[in-house]
């Protein structure tokens, strides 16, 4: 049985060998104390999912990994290197890309400039005859303005033009938020299918039940901390003490 996550024991999961590691890592907006010690790891090649309340800390946590976040303690190492000085474009050149919640999507330009816009990195990006693969929506919209985009394509989006930079870990902020049964159904299969071509995901999710679909893994996180950690395997078990988090 894979051991509880504490700040002092991260759960551990057998998928591959650890690509992420966050040590006692606090946060900071200004005087806001944010995060107060968060402890976790994502292994290669799995989807890790952190639940909790609106203001718990998730997209923070998110947000630290990336170095967009003044003022962060701790520790941040990806691929054994430590990354918690580094400045985000360092971070991003590094393999790791992060997609907000509110999708960033430039409403004057069309789809292929927005898809367009972030620069490649790193080699090994997705071209864009897989990305269509993927999205054969946005295909279809290719000189759609961004504001001519409904919610769903605009998350098509949003996670398309981070998989042409070459990154390998991707951060992915309520990417179900707000959007059609129909359509969080296609945002899962698109997650499971990365998984497979060997992306390694970190989740921020309120929707457990769709969180369900995709992950390998869960963390609590409530009040700036990690609170609780299993694996999907251990879900069932785990579904009260999961009500009772995230009060529904």
């Amino acid at each position: 049985m894979p051991e509880t996550a504490t700040a002092e024991a991260p759960a551990k999961a057998a998928t591959g060998g650890n690509i992420l590691g966050v040590r006692n890592l606090e946060a900071w907006y200004g005087e806001s104390h944010i995060l107060h010690g968060i402890n976790f790891d994502v292994n290669a090649g799995e989807v890790v999912t952190l639940l909790g309340r609106n203001g718990a800390g998730k997209t923070t946590t998110l947000k630290s990994i990336m170095g967009i976040i003044g003022k962060r303690t701790g520790s941040v190492k990806f691929n054994n290197q430590e990354i918690i000085r580094a400045t985000s474009d360092k971070i991003a050149r590094m393999g790791i890309a992060f997609c907000p919640e509110e999708r960033g999507i430039f409403s004057s330009l069309d789809v292929r400039e927005n898809l367009l816009l972030p620069p490649v990195v790193r080699p090994g990006g997705l071209p864009l005859d897989q990305i269509f693969d993927l999205f054969p929506n946005l295909k279809e919209r290719l000189t759609s303005q961004g504001t001519k985009l409904s919610g769903g394509e605009q998350q098509m989006l949003a996670i398309a033009r981070i998989l042409r930079t070459g990154a390998s870990f991707l951060m992915l902020d309520e990417p179900t938020e707000g959007l059609a049964p129909v359509i969080i159904q296609q945002i899962g299969h698109t997650i499971a299918r990365l998984k497979k071509e060997g992306f390694t995901i970190l989740l921020v999710e309120q929707n457990f039940r769709f969180a369900s679909t995709v992950a390998d893994r869960y963390y609590v996180v409530e009040h700036g901390k990690i609170i609780d950690g299993f694996s999907n395997s251990e879900l069932a078990a785990n579904m009260d003490k999961l009500h009772t988090y995230l009060g529904v």
